[in-house]
């Protein structure tokens, strides 16, 4: 389990081919206090990944092919930095919301402008992922934690704040930018409670939750 709180942006070393899945090989310096462990998970934008080798170069991670399929990490490519979070731990803070690490699709950045300071980033999505996001809800993007400020029928808008786009990933993203993507766990449960609700029912019940 992760909060949606980048911890460090790591970069990607290597992307080597194993079978039908990759091998990344990521370069950090996030496990010099507290060394990495074999087994350990670790979200790598927004995937829970899980630790095969380490040194103080950092860690390396196996991605199935499955994974490579249903998130962005199709064409990931060394050079590329990704955002970096390590499980959470009994005592921790919550400070963003609960991350499963199961990324359920990969979106499409459609739009990116200023607004003050922060900046709006429109982002599309399946029609069914959408049905699960609600304004003013939770929703993660390549593993951060953000609030959603406006949603349509296949897409959703976030606004990145100045320390967002500092110290993680987002601040690099531009049109076009593929990104990982993870519905609001409790949206989630809801949506499997209700089974077969319309899609105004579905809102209505996640947004109430939500409300001013």
């Amino acid at each position: 389990m992760f909060t949606g709180l980048v911890q460090a942006i790591g970069e990607v070393q290597a992307v080597e081919p194993r079978g039908t899945g990759v091998r990344l090989r990521v370069g950090t310096g996030l496990g010099a206090e507290e060394p990495w462990v074999l087994g350990e998970s670790v979200a790598v934008n927004g995937a829970c990944l899980t630790v095969c080798a380490a040194g103080a170069w950092g860690f390396a991670a196996d991605v199935l092919g499955e994974t490579l399929r249903c998130t962005m990490f199709g064409g990931v490519k060394a050079g590329e930095g990704v955002n970096l979070e390590r499980a959470l731990r009994f005592g921790d803070r919550l400070g963003g919301h609960l991350v499963s690490g199961h990324v359920d699709e990969a979106g499409e950045v459609l739009a990116v402008r200023a607004a003050g300071e922060d900046c709006v980033v429109r982002v599309g999505c399946s029609g069914r992922f959408a049905r699960g996001v609600v304004r003013k809800g939770s929703v993660t993007i390549s593993g951060v934690s953000l609030t959603v400020t406006a949603v349509g029928g296949s897409w959703f808008e976030v606004a990145l704040i100045p320390t967002t786009r500092r110290e993680t990933t987002l601040g690099r993203l531009g049109r076009g930018a593929r990104v990982n993507l993870e519905a609001d766990l409790i949206g989630a449960y809801v949506r499997r409670a209700l089974g077969q609700a319309d899609d105004e029912t579905l809102q209505q019940i996640l947004a109430a939750g939500f409300a001013d």
